[in-house]
């Protein structure tokens, strides 16, 4: 399986499958939320943490927004790319860690969407520095609006269940630890070529006090914190341990 980490091995050839999978449907009404937080300002310039094959970033160049999208996958990146420049967009995609960059005090909005770097990764400290990444990144009164992983969800209902009834497949009995909140699980995935690759998955889930403080204590204010549901974020929907997302929006002073 090579040395790499888990989320380095799945997305090392896995870009095609990736587009195919029910989690990344959602984008048009997705980007029709980040457009309404923004006010439909088409001077904002807007981050993509953890850009995947770009599909947030596309849909935003399209609607006339400049938009740079960072992502640790060369695979990812070079399929982004390619569906840029086949709907004739030229978008800044570039090759970085989430855990090392900045932008200092460029950008008006920053995304990080469908588990985009945050919660993949092994410790709590690295995602702590994912969000000072971005709170550095972003200008004055600029705003961060990201997904993660819902901790409240995993204490009434089985991640294993969940994740296999939406397309996923997990073989082993994933075990969710109480006292870290990160569930490990045994994933198995085909990637593009059809190889079969078995992945030892390990996630952090966050409850939403965690998620106030990490923001607070970087200097974020107007946080707000809400269900994330696929292809229809809203401030109207109240986060329950029924969701297994939430949508995150705060803002730098």
């Amino acid at each position: 399986m090579g040395a790499g980490k888990w989320y380095e091995e799945l997305f090392k050839n896995y870009s095609h499958k990736y587009d195919q999978e029910s989690f990344t449907q959602g984008t048009i009404g997705e980007v029709d939320f980040i457009e309404k937080e923004i006010g439909f300002n088409r001077n904002s310039k807007i981050l993509d943490v953890g850009c995947g094959t770009g599909r947030h970033s596309i849909e935003l160049a399209k609607r006339g927004y400049s938009v740079t999208g960072i992502d640790l996958s060369e695979n990812q990146l070079k399929r982004a790319q390619e569906k840029a420049a086949q709907v004739g967009l030229t978008i800044d995609f570039e090759q970085k860690d989430a855990r090392n960059f900045c932008y200092p005090n460029q950008f008006n909005l920053v995304i990080m969407l469908c588990e985009g770097s945050f919660p993949l990764m092994e410790t709590d400290e690295m995602n702590f520095q994912i969000l000072k990444n971005i709170y550095d990144s972003l200008a004055p009164m600029g705003k961060i609006i990201f997904t993660t992983l819902n901790g409240l969800f995993p204490l009434f209902h089985s991640v294993k269940d969940f994740i296999n009834e939406n397309g996923g497949n997990i073989s082993s009995d994933n075990s969710f630890n109480l006292m870290t909140f990160r569930d490990k699980s045994m994933y198995e995935v085909e990637d593009d070529d059809g190889n079969k690759l078995k992945l030892e998955c390990d996630e952090r889930y966050y409850v939403p006090s965690e998620i106030l403080w990490l923001l607070k204590s970087l200097g974020f204010k107007n946080i707000a914190i809400h269900a994330s549901n696929l292809g229809a974020f809203s401030r109207n929907d109240e986060l329950t341990t029924e969701h297994y997302e939430m949508l995150i929006i705060a803002e730098k002073p």
